[in-house]
């Protein structure tokens, strides 16, 4: 039985002092949980939120990583970085990383093989636009998304892969994927990724789904066979809203 994994993607939002009160209400509300719980708070607040997470089952992660270790790349954090703040998790690949600053499949697969390198799980993002959905184009898109992005991955290296399929058209939309089209990515999803390792893998493989996740629709969706759990925007970042999604599994 796959464990339901519950992610919060705070993306740009939350100063120190705000992230310090978010992550005080989610600890204070994470009673009576069967899922797995991770954090994704911006670069800023991630030693902070180390330090108050540890003792507890929650874990961290970053939005985004570099490929390289270290470099004159300005701007850029490397995952050696994360993991010193205490980082176990990293968000690869979310479609605003594709769609506003470009990454390739190229790219994101070589974040993915650093991340990996460095003992990091990879949340690893995949979904279409509403352009290709209307096209019928799906299963197209995505299939080529995780065939590039896993290319070269060793099938030991997939127990430290998460896959979040978030259709672009429902990222902070107020759209949502209704749970039999969610559940239908979901099953080509898994069933790809059989055929590109073995049954077994794929059966253990997380997939979360992501995309005006709420807790109006988190019971529904979670309880799809192959919905795994959710990377959750918007809603993560009250701590209400973030815990009735978690306990909706």
């Amino acid at each position: 039985m796959r464990k339901k994994v519950i992610a919060g993607n705070w993306k740009m939002h939350m100063d120190l002092n705000e992230s310090i009160g978010l992550i005080s209400g989610i600890k204070n509300g994470m009673t009576n949980v069967n899922s797995k719980v991770i954090l994704c708070p911006p670069y800023t607040s991630l030693e902070t939120a180390s330090t108050l997470l540890k003792g507890t089952e929650i874990g961290l992660g970053a939005q985004n990583i570099h490929f390289e270790d270290t470099g004159a790349f300005t701007g850029e954090v490397s995952a050696k970085m994360i993991k010193s703040v205490g980082c176990q998790y990293v968000i690869l690949g979310h479609s605003e990383r594709r769609a506003i600053f470009n990454e390739s499949d190229e790219m994101i697969n070589k974040k993915i093989k650093k991340a990996l390198s460095e003992d990091l799980n990879v949340i690893f993002c995949i979904g279409e636009t509403l352009e290709q959905r209307e096209s019928n184009v799906t299963k197209d898109v995505v299939g080529k998304q995780i065939k590039l992005g896993l290319e070269g991955i060793a099938p030991e290296q997939m127990k430290n892969i998460i896959i979040a399929y978030e259709p672009v058209w429902a990222i902070g939309t107020g759209k949502t994927a209704s749970p039999e089209q969610a559940q239908e990515v979901h099953l080509f999803i898994r069933e790809l990724v059989g055929q590109l390792y073995n049954n077994e893998i794929s059966d253990e493989l997380i997939i979360q789904y992501g995309g005006s996740v709420k807790p109006a629709n988190a019971s529904e969706l979670l309880s799809q066979n192959d919905i795994d759990g959710a990377l959750v925007g918007g809603a993560c970042l009250e701590a209400e809203s973030f815990l009735a999604i978690i306990k909706a599994v």
